[in-house]
């Protein structure tokens, strides 16, 4: 038998190693063991029924509450589904089971089988006659399982917060129940789901800082993706019509409540279609999820301002959201200095040095942005902001694109994509700001056989998801945020 090494000192783990030893001796090793889980807790309790015998279940989960009555323990299991109560007595498992388990610990994972019984607090409970341990926890759960104070400590040892903090564990479950529901409306419209390259030679489809690493293999740098774009439109001009990507994005900037450099986009791209009807998709997809995981289509933020989703959404132009928030009707005809200077009057904060369009649009991100908690189209921004979407016909000086902006932060941009290679090429080389985004060459000679017309949107998954939750950080919507390490 193999020795434990016991990194950690303190006495109660101690105690544990102390205890799978003497398991171990006897001939029993709990790392070896298995169970037959035939319900889980919440399967369990449903097939409760009153006055009537009661089928014997069989239930698996971690222990995280134990109250020992002498002869007979009443504990708590936790599993995927949630909590279950369990009944232990000394007759019925026997003596010599029951003196094994009255050396269990909280954070144990066993099994348990027997029939189901309601107590006179009204739980269903398992009375449970036959019992086994599947896993010893050699490290006591944190503060009796009241949950992790430590804010650091929560999300480097993620797997403790799931054990002890049911808002967590609950917020993730309706995470991967949110990328479930979008994934079947788009099934349902018979989008295909591919999966693109993460490692590549061009950081395109967005303006970002790439992380960059070396291949071996090959010798030469490669960036992780910082978008899904440029490669799921090579899919369109693949003669895939309908296609969508839910993948992790890189982008090497700032940590803050609602960037991290590591993150989820979910990219849809339709032929035939154009940025309105990308807001058809992104209105009915919204509605699926609110259906389907939230049970209703209003969310309440942790500051109890009620977010509704219902219904049509607001449509207002980015130029008339601009007029508003200056008061000044001739802003878009005025002079960068006329601009820093009204700036100036309001009280906004702005770095001189921007260039024109983005003096204003930093007015947009300060001023306008948190403010729109309700639902809304920000639509036709200014062309110097993306060269990848459509100019409108009717003012060249803006594209055929909205930005969906809601709980004060943008959640989707949608394009009508360009598909002319001529222009696109023109609106790359034109790019002015620090913020250009790098020519693709392979995907601009991809263009050149043939793009449908299409509409294209980006969605980021967290910010959807501390929407949709109600959480105040991007990190509790991550399982494993990025930190700094120890």
């Amino acid at each position: 038998m193999n020795e434990i090494a016991v990194e950690n000192t303190s006495d109660l783990y101690a105690v544990r190693v102390q205890k799978l030893e003497e398991m171990r001796s006897s001939g029993f090793d709990p790392f070896r063991a298995n169970w037959d889980q035939k319900h889980t807790s919440a399967e369990a309790i449903g097939l409760y029924k009153r006055d009537e015998d009661q089928t014997e279940v069989s239930v698996a989960g971690r222990i995280v509450i134990f109250r020992d009555m002498g002869k007979a323990c009443f504990l708590k299991l936790l599993d995927r589904d949630g909590l279950i109560q369990l009944y232990v007595k000394k007759d019925e498992v026997g003596e010599s089971a029951y003196l094994d388990f009255k050396k269990w610990d909280i954070g144990d994972i066993m099994g348990a089988s027997g029939p189901l019984f309601k107590t006179k607090t009204g739980e269903v409970t398992v009375r449970t006659q036959k019992i086994g341990l599947l896993s010893k926890s050699l490290r006591s759960l944190p503060e009796k399982w009241h949950g992790l104070v430590d804010e650091e400590q929560r999300l480097r040892q993620r797997y403790l917060d799931l054990i002890t903090n049911q808002e967590s564990r609950n917020r993730m479950i309706m995470r991967t129940k949110i990328l479930q529901e979008i994934r079947q409306f788009l099934w349902s419209r018979d989008f295909r789901e591919v999966e693109t390259p993460m490692l590549q030679n061009v950081a395109g489809g967005a303006a970002a800082r790439p992380f960059v690493t070396h291949m071996n293999a090959l010798d030469c740098d490669f960036v992780m993706r910082i978008s899904l774009e440029l490669y799921l439109k090579r899919m369109l001009v693949g003669g895939f019509d309908r296609v969508f990507e839910l993948g992790r994005v890189f982008r090497n900037e700032g940590l803050s409540r609602r960037h991290n450099p590591e993150f989820t986009m979910l990219e849809v791209y339709q032929a035939y279609s154009d940025f309105r009807g990308m807001m058809d998709l992104m209105r009915d997809m919204v509605h699926h999820i609110c259906e389907k995981v939230i049970g209703s289509y209003q969310v309440t933020r942790p500051d109890g301002v009620v977010i509704d989703l219902s219904g049509n959404w607001r449509e207002a132009t980015y130029k008339d959201l601009i007029i508003e928030a200056t008061k000044d009707p001739q802003w878009f005809s005025r002079s960068k200095e006329e601009k820093l200077k009204r700036c100036s009057e309001l009280g906004i904060q702005v770095d001189p040095n921007l260039e024109d369009f983005a003096v204003t649009n930093d007015v947009f991100e300060k001023c306008i942005e948190p403010t729109l908690i309700q639902p809304t189209f920000v639509t036709h921004i200014p062309k110097e902001l993306c060269p990848l979407a459509k100019l409108n016909q009717t003012d060249s000086s803006v594209l055929d694109v909205f930005e969906l902006c809601i709980n004060g932060q943008e959640i989707a941009p949608a394009y009508s994509e360009q598909n002319d290679p001529f222009i696109q090429r023109e609106m790359f080389e034109k790019q002015v700001g620090d913020e250009k985004q790098e020519m693709d060459t392979d995907f601009l000679h991809a263009l050149e056989y043939g793009m449908p017309p299409a509409g294209g949107m980006g969605v980021g998954i967290d910010r959807l998801t501390i929407l949709l939750t109600g959480a105040s950080n991007i990190r509790d919507t991550i399982l494993f945020p990025t930190l700094k390490a120890n």
